[in-house]
């Protein structure tokens, strides 16, 4: 099995052959380019080097084209003209082959089910998903806070809609224990809950959640197994999008564990259109960010970000993004050759062409390039040819889909939807038990005041039948014993212990269990 990935290169106009060393892949990367410059076919060729090399792949299909990656590429095709000239070109025997895909969909239309729980979303994701304040963000920790002490999983957008309910409910009470709770910021999280369920998001949420093991499955053959997320639809709520592959990010660093520097990445991750994680982003989510790309290489993960201008990721994050392919840039405006310029900057300059002339000169299907040499370093900038891929070009027809879903390993496993008893089901079970409890007191207290009407009209009469003739001026001492222990019991069930049941039955509500 090979060693590295061939990306391109060779033929009088260009440099050496360049390959991408599989033991430095891990270092991160990126691709970059103005649409139609070639990122598509890029990035198809880079999950077919990983896929051959054993290395299971993640990436979003945004415009639906990368699902040829599961049928092999045929001479009559409409580029394969271009192809076999390029092919001949950096001198490489094009053989055409298919790859081992497993598709998925967060709807469930063109690939199987993906979902996450709320709980593993957790409330610094689901902010960044509802745009909501740091105020209201404070106020959904303090529901994630009480969950967990109440016992009240949270599994989908139902359960997260009823706590907060609840929050708002007893806003007094746990601004005392948390801080303000305000039901103005109640009130703004159920508009977003809301809006993000209109908008599909309910779709995310829920069971089965996914197996990462699910997206590091090896074919028998040998070959890593390519994930492909359609993404089409979901690019209609680009933060939804975002967010979710930012929380798949998040999974694979906290779960996986350390493996040092690994002779290949245990998965490759490839996040398109990375800069809708970046736009607006806080500060705090941003670091996030930062930290995973830091930390997750020693958990043999690759993450190479896919975008137009490596000025949309942070310099913090684009300081760590070892192997490179820029195709092409323009630059109309100021604005645009002050972004040209800082591209060029970040590769080691080729004394035999200036860097930021040749990013606005390479044209479809070339890019400059540079990947990290056997020490880590990252190698001298160089105009790359970039090769054909060896699977279809374009996407597969409906029928094709259905037949590859049909024969994955993934058939069934998440397709119908588990809805087990969570926060939702548990709340409206306590309140029920505290509404019959209410009713039963309720009941109870009618009870005794028909008692003590009947007993206040007894004692109107004597035991002849007659009516008493003092009945507004009674001695104390007329009534008796039993008549005092009446009148104490009768008090105390209007006065203290009626309000010592209410507020037991109150205080029962959302007792944890």
């Amino acid at each position: 099995m090979a060693n590295d990935i061939f990306i391109g290169g060779g033929g009088p106009a260009y440099g050496e052959p360049q390959v991408m060393l599989l033991d430095k892949s891990n270092r991160h990367g990126l691709v970059a380019g103005a649409t139609g410059t070639g990122k598509t076919v890029t990035l198809q060729i880079m999950a077919e080097g990983f896929s051959a090399a054993g290395v299971p792949v993640f990436l979003s299909d945004v415009k639906g084209d990368l699902s040829g990656l599961a049928v092999a590429g045929t001479p009559d095709h409409k580029l394969h003209g271009p192809f076999m000239t390029r092919a001949e070109t950096i001198g490489l025997d094009l053989q055409y082959d298919s790859f081992p895909v497993t598709f998925w969909d967060l709807f469930g239309k063109q690939g199987h089910p993906i979902r996450a729980t709320v709980a593993e979303m957790g409330p610094l994701l689901l902010s960044r998903l509802m745009e909501l304040t740091d105020v209201q963000e404070g106020v959904l920790n303090v529901a994630f806070r009480v969950a967990d002490e109440e016992g009240l999983p949270l599994l989908d957008l139902k359960d997260l809609q009823a706590l907060m309910l609840w929050v708002g409910q007893h806003a007094k009470d746990l601004s005392l224990r948390y801080g303000n709770v305000a039901s103005s910021s109640v009130g703004a999280i159920q508009r977003q809950l809301l809006v993000l369920e209109n908008q599909g998001g309910a779709a995310l949420f829920g069971e089965p959640a996914l197996d990462l093991s699910d997206l590091m499955r090896v074919s028998a053959d040998g070959r890593g197994e390519i994930n492909i997320l359609a993404a089409d639809q979901l690019m209609g709520s680009p933060r939804l999008y975002a967010t979710f592959l930012l929380w798949l990010l998040s999974e694979l660093f906290e779960e996986l564990p350390e493996v040092g520097n690994p002779d290949r990445p245990k998965l490759v991750f490839f996040f398109d259109e990375a800069h809708l994680l970046f736009d607006g982003a806080p500060k705090a989510l941003v670091d996030k960010v930062e930290q995973v790309a830091r930390l997750i290489r020693s958990k043999g993960v690759g993450v190479y970000f896919v975008t137009q201008n490596p000025a949309d990721i942070p310099d913090d994050v684009l300081g760590q993004l070892g192997n490179r392919v820029q195709h092409a840039l323009r630059a109309f405006t100021a604005k645009d050759r002050k972004e040209l310029k800082t591209a060029s900057e970040t590769y080691r300059d080729n004394p035999d062409f200036d860097t930021a002339e040749a990013i606005q000169q390479v044209g479809t299907g070339e890019a400059v390039t540079s990947f990290l040499d056997r020490k880590g370093i990252p190698e001298v900038v160089q105009r790359t040819l970039i090769r054909p891929p060896s699977s279809q070009l374009g996407p597969i027809d409906k029928q094709t889909r259905a037949v590859i879903m049909a024969g994955s390993d993934m058939a069934g496993k998440y397709d119908i939807t588990l809805d087990r008893e969570s926060a939702s089901e548990m709340l409206a079970t306590r309140a029920n038990a505290a509404a019959a409890e209410a009713e039963a007191a309720e009941a109870a207290e009618k009870a005794a005041d028909e008692q003590e009407r009947a007993f206040k009209k007894a004692r109107r009469y004597d035991g002849g039948g007659t009516m008493s003739r003092s009945t507004s001026r009674r001695s104390p001492q007329s009534d008796g014993f039993g008549g005092s222990l009446a009148k104490v019991v009768m008090k105390e069930l209007k006065g203290t212990t009626g309000r010592r049941i209410v507020r037991g039955i109150l205080g029962s509500l959302f007792k944890g269990r």
